[in-house]
């Protein structure tokens, strides 16, 4: 049996629109280049892809049916990813401003690189509208007939798509003549991610199943 490329197009496309889609991911990305530096950045996109291999797990062995038929389980998984978007805009809030790290220091504040991985692995697995998006994604762009072997492959493309993505932000917010931006404005850049987060955690609280 060929390689259904027509199918595979399609699918990358519709998850290509939506991965730059500013959201949640983008927004703890670019916090991290700019409070951190490009490896915490790095180590936050390559979670945020590792989150994309789990969403795809469950999708293929049918759980992603349950929860976006469970409305218990979907409140559940909505209201820990609502709580964790308030965290994280409460942890911007009280942050001090970013500024550029002193001459023969690191470049930007310490983070291991598990904590940077986490981060980004949890922002992206706590949304539920991310459950939504690949079972429709899958239902509607994915045939039947095609192999589980081939749907494996579509997400660890899709997997990849994203942290090659998120990379290529980590990159640009992380030149020295963009993140001297963010340090001027200093802790304005904290009230904005912050708002940014809290504005996510509102949309994620009033997300209704389909």
């Amino acid at each position: 049996m060929s390689f259904p490329w027509f199918e595979f197009a399609g699918l990358m496309l519709a998850f290509g629109i939506n991965a730059v889609i500013p959201g949640a991911d983008f927004a703890m990305v670019l916090r991290q280049a700019v409070v951190h530096n490009r490896r915490a950045a790095l180590f936050t996109s390559a979670g945020i892809a590792a989150s994309i291999l789990v969403h795809g797990t469950y999708t293929l062995l049918g759980v992603g049916l349950i929860v976006g038929q469970s409305l218990l389980l979907f409140n559940v998984l909505k209201w820990a990813g609502v709580a964790y978007l308030v965290w994280l805009a409460i942890s911007a809030l009280r942050s001090p401003p970013p500024k550029a790290p002193e001459i023969g220091a690191n470049d930007g504040a310490a983070t291991s690189d598990i904590g940077a991985f986490a981060l980004g692995f949890l922002t992206n697995l706590l949304n539920p509208k991310a459950v939504l998006f690949f079972l429709a994604l899958f239902t509607s762009l994915v045939s039947v007939r095609t192999g589980f072997e081939t749907k494996v492959f579509y997400v660890g493309s899709m997997s990849l798509m994203l942290f090659t993505w998120f990379a290529l932000v980590s990159f640009f917010f992380t030149t020295a003549s963009v993140r001297q931006g963010f340090y001027r404005v200093g802790r304005w850049f904290n009230r904005v991610t912050g708002i940014t987060f809290l504005a996510l955690a509102f949309r994620v609280a009033i997300a209704q199943q389909r």
